[in-house]
């Protein structure tokens, strides 16, 4: 197609064919919109749990709000909008109120949040763990942290796992019957939860804390 030129030329100059690689780094350039955060309602659904730990003779409390979203196929579901971590331990304040805040936006970012779990339980206090109700070992406070927002995560349906069924609940009530009350806190290492509640029942090792059987 013939262009004409109506006015005098003054200068020219050549252009030169973009090379595909030059057009591979323009699409990598340009910025790729993220998806909308969550919206919060007015009033919203949560649970609160309590950690006490031996290193402090406050308690923490952990409270996990969450939001009903619809999906494509117009199915609700509840998943976590945002945490609230109190204590009247001053000593962690900081920290606290920096963790509050990242897992909250990570929370309205959406998506999989799932990877929170691992990456808080992974956390180690260098001054030495303990021993919560039960002898389940924790590495550190974060590491109790990540393991009740898994607690929560499995209770609303967004990651499989076991919760402290009515029938772990019955074996407990079997184990002290039947080795007495101090079945529990004897009990050795649980394989998968690592908790110090493994007793032996009907011949068959069974953890008190979470479940595991091996015999099904």
């Amino acid at each position: 197609m013939s262009i004409k030129i109506e006015k005098k030329i003054t200068g020219y100059e050549v252009a030169k064919a973009e090379s595909e690689a030059q057009k591979a780094e323009k699409a990598a350039a340009k910025v790729t919109q993220i998806a909308p955060l969550l919206e919060r309602d007015d009033v919203l659904v949560g649970s609160t749990y309590k950690i006490k730990t031996p290193h402090s003779e406050h308690a923490m409390y952990i409270t996990i709000n969450d939001v009903m979203v619809t999906a494509s196929s117009g199915e609700e579901h509840r998943r976590p909008f945002e945490v609230f971590i109190n204590t009247k331990n001053m000593e962690h304040f900081m920290w606290i109120v920096t963790l509050t805040r990242v897992i909250s936006a990570i929370f309205r970012k959406g998506g999989d949040v799932t990877f929170l779990v691992e990456e808080l339980k992974a956390v180690f206090d260098p001054r030495g763990g303990y021993y919560k109700k039960g002898g389940r070992y924790m590495p550190s406070i974060v590491a109790e942290i990540g393991e009740v927002i898994q607690q929560h995560l499995v209770s609303i349906g967004m990651m499989e796992g076991k919760l402290q069924t009515a029938e772990i609940q019955a074996k407990r009530i079997e184990a002290e019957e039947k080795l007495g009350k101090d079945a529990i806190s004897n009990g050795a290492q649980c394989d998968k939860c690592n908790a110090m509640a493994v007793v032996r029942l009907d011949n068959c090792n069974c953890c008190l804390e979470c479940g595991d059987s091996k015999c099904g």
